[in-house]
Order: structure tokens, then sequence, then C-alpha cells
């Protein structure tokens, strides 16, 4: 069983930055994918970020270059670098993690709120 508690949220004002930690409790595999997802309010879960065990990194077009995903698997976090923020970035943040292999294998935490402000 794997745990998973988000950390970092808050409110900043736009174009600041914000880092999200994401504390892994249990062993992840290296079929698994670790992402980032966020929910605004009254709207579904979209998917922002993943990093596989590999390394290789995906982003959503909204995000990319502005937000870094990273993991430190001796300190078993996930991190979300979250730079030049907007209006919109506002949303509650997920950590993920799920197998490419095992469908029953997929993990979420309880989020963290970021909230950017003008």
């Amino acid at each position: 069983q794997v745990q998973l508690v988000e950390s970092g949220g808050g409110l900043v004002q736009a174009v600041g930055t914000l880092r999200l930690s994401c504390a892994v409790s249990g062993s992840t595999c290296s079929s698994d994918i670790l992402a980032w997802y966020l929910q605004s309010s009254g709207k579904q879960r979209e998917l922002v970020a993943t990093v596989s065990s590999g390394g290789n990194t995906k982003y959503s077009d909204s995000v990319k270059v502005r937000f870094t995903i990273s993991s430190d698997k001796a300190k078993n976090t996930l991190y979300l670098q979250m730079n030049s923020l907007k209006l919109e970035d506002t949303a509650r943040y997920y950590c993920n993690i799920r197998s490419t292999i095992y469908s029953a294998r997929n993990f979420w935490g309880q989020g963290t709120q970021v909230t950017v402000s003008s």
C-alpha cells in the first residue's frame, strides 16, 4: 500500500513561485508513473505533469516551461516546482502514483490548495 501526502500549497501572487511536495510512504515500482494533477473549482481533475521511474517527464501545454516535476528517490518525495504562476493555476493539486501494468495500483493524496492572486 502506498500513501501520499502533499504539502507546500498556499496563497501566492501572480508571477510568483511555489514548490509542492508529495511525501511517499511505501515502495514504488519501476513500472510506476508519478504525477501531479490539478482540479479547479467545478471542473474535472486534469493532468499537469508526469515523471517515470527512468526520469522521463511530460507536461500539459498550459504549464510547459513554467513547471518542473522531479522526484528524489532517497527522500521518497515528489516535487512540483511552479514558476511564473498565473491566476488560472489556482486549483487543488494532487499527487498520484499509478502502475502502467497493474490497473489496481493507483494511489492519490488528499491534495494541497494553490491560490494565485492578482
